[in-house]
Parts: C-alpha cells; structure tokens; sequence
C-alpha cells in the first residue's frame, strides 16, 4: 500500500467515524420527510429520490448543500434550514440503515443503457457509471459516491439533465442546473457529454440493479 493509498484509508475511516448520526434519533427527524420520501425513505413517487440505503456521507454532503443553498431543490425549501450538522448526520444514519427498494426497468433501451453505464461513450468522452458507483450501483460509501441501484429513473434522468445543464452555466445564472459536484466538475463532465437518449437508457438500466 502507498502512502498516497494509506492516507486516503486513514483519512475515509476518520470521516467516516466523525460523521457518523444517530440512526434512532434521525428516524424522530423525518416525519415530515415521510411525505414525499415514505417512513422508510423509499419514495414510491418517481420525481422524488429513494434515501433508504443511501451511502450515509453523501446523504449527510446532499443535506447540507441544500440546506446551505450549493444545491437548490423547489421542494425542499425550508425543509431543512434549521436543521444542525448532528441532526443532518442523524437523519443521514437513519435512511442508510434503511434496505433500498427493487426498482424496475423497461425493456426499451436496456442494450443501450447496459453498454453506457458498464463501459461509458468512447467516442465523445463519456465515462463509464461503473467506475465510481460500482458494477452493481452500490456506490462508494469511504469515498461518499452515491449508491444508484434502485432508484427511479426519472430521477435519475432528471438528475444528469441538471447536471448538464449545470456544465453550461453557473448556479446564479441558472438555478435550474446542478453544480455541486465540487472543483473536479465530474458529473457535469460526464453529463454535458451525454444525449438524451443516452441519459434515459443509463437511467432505466440503473433502476434495475439490485
């Protein structure tokens, strides 16, 4: 192991460790969340994403953002505004301990969706989803990449169309895009390259992975 690779170890287990809430206490945080998300965190509304086993340091990074406007969503204004760093990780810790729901894909464009999300578009550039949310989309929890299997595709087109929208413009200059993917601007990249029927096929194919 090189130190480069030790120091990464060290420095995701001390993350991970600080970060870590209070799954029962974050469950008494999220009744209003219910209405939209469902008591569990898996939201039965496509619009609205799927928290339950979501990887608990992206939920707690998404929370703040939102919270601290790097992440504008209409429907969460006010919603998390007053909440804490230890209430957000609580409410993170509780919706990771939650088992994620079987998503379900559609036939149309499956080939296609398979072949973008396990090998990306070599001729314009667009890596493969494997790479950083795994084979089977379950994400990289040290690393605080989201986990994707599952989810509902329109979200998740819905998603990679603001981030492309968000590689064209700033967040002030369009609050409709998404930006919050930090300096590396690595899901702007990735989606700026992408058509929209790449994106649809990518998102149907990741609904179906278990």
């Amino acid at each position: 192991m090189n130190k480069f690779t030790f120091a990464f170890v060290i420095l995701a287990s001390l993350s991970a460790n600080a970060l870590a809430g209070d799954a029962a206490a974050g469950k008494a945080l999220t009744v209003t969340c219910a209405a939209c998300h469902n008591e569990d965190g898996n939201s039965i509304v496509p619009t609205f994403p799927k928290l339950a086993g979501q990887n608990e340091a992206y939920l707690i990074k998404q929370i703040k953002d939102i919270r601290d406007g790097r992440r504008p969503v209409p429907t969460m204004i006010g919603q998390v505004d007053n909440y804490t760093d230890e209430q957000i990780a609580d409410v993170a810790a509780y919706y990771a301990s939650q088992a994620t729901t079987p998503g379900q894909a559609e036939d149309k464009l499956l080939t296609l969706g398979a072949k973008v999300y396990r090998a990306g578009v070599s001729q314009t550039g667009v890596a493969a989803c494997s790479a950083c949310h795994g084979a089977t989309g379950a994400g990289n929890a040290p690393a605080g990449w989201p986990k994707l299997a599952g989810q509902h595709k329109e979200y998740i087109a819905d998603q990679l169309r603001k981030w492309r929208t968000g590689a064209e413009n700033t967040l002030e200059e369009n609050p409709n895009g998404r930006t919050n993917d930090g300096d590396a601007r690595f899901m702007r990249d990735v989606a700026y390259r992408m058509t929209d029927n790449e994106i649809d096929a990518v998102a149907n194919f990741i609904a179906g992975l278990y």
